[in-house]
């Protein structure tokens, strides 16, 4: 398809996957588990998982979609930026897959509850131990994914001051993702050290950059300039 051909084919694909991956993130979080799971009731999360199991496992699908959508954004925006940076480029994409990675495996914390759940109380675990499982997993999980955040963030702030530094996008788009990279990494760090402090700020943060990351979705999809691009530095960053 001419669409998707060439340097601009390329650019338009890496849009899609990256507003797609988006997507299905809001789909897990802001619909999925936002409905179902109640934070610090592991009784009533537990009765919504097993009244809704379908609903739960379609969340768990839209992260698997995610990170698909992640992996393949990545690759291609390695293949963007590289000319404007390469070495900048390798450590982007390492922070990234690093991040996806981190995601992967806490995602096997948040699929134990359906597990949990089904034929409960187990042998030698009753129904109120069940439902503190299923609490600790999504804690768990939780904490997997602060910490995959994290990875990401820098991900973002990386490439942002490549899509700065090509010319290929308005800059104040390359500026913004940097900024929302940063606000990321800086609030979800902070939250591993003092979390009772910064909890309630987790979640402005990763709307900041989730909107950045929008942005840049949107730029890659209407904005990208088919121009050279600029020389490289010696030190090739």
């Amino acid at each position: 398809m001419k669409l998707f051909a060439g340097v601009e084919g390329k650019a338009r694909l890496a849009g899609l996957f990256t507003l797609g991956a988006m997507a299905a993130r809001i789909f897990g979080d802001a619909v999925v588990r936002a409905a179902l799971v109640v934070p610090g009731n592991g009784r009533q999360t537990a009765r919504n998982i097993a009244d809704y199991p379908w609903l739960y496992r379609a969340g768990e699908c839209a992260d698997v979609a995610m990170l698909c959508g992640m992996i393949v954004a990545t690759a291609l925006l390695y293949a963007l930026f590289a000319p404007t940076g390469r070495t900048l480029a390798r450590v982007a994409a390492l922070m990234s897959l690093t991040g996806i990675a981190t995601l992967a495996a806490s995602g096997l914390m948040t699929m134990a509850p359906p597990i949990l759940l089904e034929g409960a109380p187990h042998p030698g675990i009753g129904t109120a131990e069940v439902h503190s499982l299923v609490q600790l997993s999504l804690a768990l999980g939780r904490a997997g994914q602060g910490i995959g955040r994290i990875f990401i963030g820098l991900y973002l702030l990386l490439i942002g001051l490549l899509a700065f530094r090509s010319g290929r996008l308005p800059k104040a788009v390359g500026l913004a993702l940097a900024l929302g990279g940063f606000i990321q990494v800086a609030v979800r760090s902070a939250a591993l050290i003092a979390p009772d402090m910064a909890d309630a700020l987790v979640i402005q943060a990763d709307i900041v950059a989730l909107l950045a990351e929008a942005a840049f979705g949107l730029s890659l999809l209407i904005f990208w300039r088919p121009r050279p691009f600029p020389a490289r530095s010696a030190a090739d960053l």
